[in-house]
């Protein structure tokens, strides 16, 4: 038996929790704006599931966020080697980065955030009904956002996270207040989110228009027909009027917008020509050394040997790496350019993984240690994705001395 909004408002843990009923092609949707890090959300979450009948229930989560809430231990199974080798490692160094942002929120609130995410999918499952998860992959929406902005913004969104995970002093209250009616990634990111109308756009407007989609994706292959069914939708209350807004109108292909919001923007192309005809023109300019003079030739060579492993050798260094990844940086970097999509920093950080095996210990205490500077160093997971960093960058920097070193020595 179902209740209606007014007797919904009478119930006292759902007074003051934002309910918006959506009619579309014959489901109710029950949209129930929560918040991230408030214990009357759950309480929300729990009674309207106790009062009301659903045919199935739909949450702000994709899949491996709803995994590793359901298994909050999953990421110690993660394969570094792996991780490396597919390039992922920005991708995993940035959710642990969120995680421990998380963690801070927790500590300083006493709720874990996303527990009315977890209380309705403990509902769906005891009523036996059909979980929906109508959010993007986060690896998906991180990609779109960090490619959405300009070069210079990309430093400014590093710093401000990195600041996030090592801020010591407590959270503001009024920014806690903000979540609460916000979006997690969106106040991770908060101070260029509301000033970046590209970034706000990939972490909330997409997202609005992804779920819309799902939402009418999910109901049409639910089968049987969707007269008469009732689905409860638990979003951040941040989502509600754009979701709403967009389950009522949005029109077209709901599989074909998923589709669209799915993929990641292609890599803009320059940087990569950029490289390119840096390391064309030095090398241009070491066989032009060569033919004037071979002991120039051999000087300018060796130059860029000892620039380019230099700098490699000396970011894997500054990350505190083994020797023998010290080594491979060295040995890496030179030869880049005849190995085109295997980085330096992949294979420093891949001899470094294989020394010094992360241990049990590592990644039971990894979301610890990261929000610590001396943690990078202490952990070996987070020393590794360290390594493959300053080495990557180590090995950039090390490409233009090379190159601004070798152009003066033959003019």
């Amino acid at each position: 038996m179902s209740v209606s909004e007014s007797e919904a408002a009478l119930l006292p843990a759902l007074q003051g929790q934002p309910i918006e009923r959506v009619q579309r092609d014959g489901v109710e949707y029950v949209v129930l704006g929560t918040a991230h890090v408030s214990r009357s959300s759950m309480e929300a979450v729990e009674a309207v599931l106790a009062h009301e009948h659903f045919d199935a229930v739909a949450v702000e989560l994709c899949d491996s966020r709803a995994h590793s809430m359901r298994d909050p231990e999953a990421f110690k199974q993660m394969d570094l080697f792996k991780v490396i080798r597919q390039g992922k490692a920005g991708m995993v160094a940035a959710s642990l980065v969120l995680s421990t942002f998380q963690k801070r929120l927790a500590d300083q609130s006493g709720i874990e955030p996303g527990a009315e995410m977890r209380a309705a999918m403990d509902g769906a499952d005891q009523r036996g009904v059909p979980l929906w998860l109508i959010d993007r992959e986060v690896g998906t929406t991180l990609k779109r956002a960090w490619r959405s902005v300009g070069f210079w913004q990309r430093f400014g969104l590093l710093g401000g996270l990195l600041a996030s995970v090592f801020e010591r002093e407590d959270i503001e209250q009024a920014e806690i207040e903000k979540l609460k009616q916000g979006d997690l990634l969106e106040s991770a990111f908060s101070e260029f989110a509301s000033e970046s109308k590209p970034l706000y756009e990939s972490l909330i407007g997409e997202r609005d228009a992804y779920m819309a989609a799902r939402l009418r994706e999910e109901a049409a292959w639910s089968g049987g027909g969707t007269e008469g069914r009732r689905v409860l939708v638990v979003i951040g209350a941040g989502h509600l009027k754009g979701l709403c807004t967009l389950l009522r109108e949005q029109q077209g292909d709901p599989a074909r917008t998923v589709a669209d919001l799915s993929s990641a923007p292609p890599k803009p192309r320059w940087p990569k020509w950029l490289a390119a005809g840096l390391v064309l023109l030095v090398f241009a300019a070491i066989a032009w050394a060569f033919h004037r003079n071979p002991a120039l030739g051999t000087q300018a060579l060796l130059a860029w040997v000892l620039f380019t492993g230099g700098f490699a050798a000396l970011g894997a260094l500054a990350a505190g790496a083994h020797p023998l990844s010290i080594i491979a940086a060295f040995i890496a970097a030179p030869i880049k350019p005849f190995r085109p999509g295997i980085p330096a920093g992949g294979i420093s950080a891949t001899a470094e993984a294989w020394v010094r095996r992360p241990r049990v210990v590592d990644f039971d205490s990894l979301r610890d240690d990261i929000a610590h500077w001396s943690g990078w160093w202490k952990n070996r997971v987070a020393r590794t994705l360290l390594n493959f960093f300053l080495v990557s960058v180590g090995t950039i920097v090390g490409e233009y001395s090379a190159g601004i070193h070798i152009f003066r020595s033959i003019i």
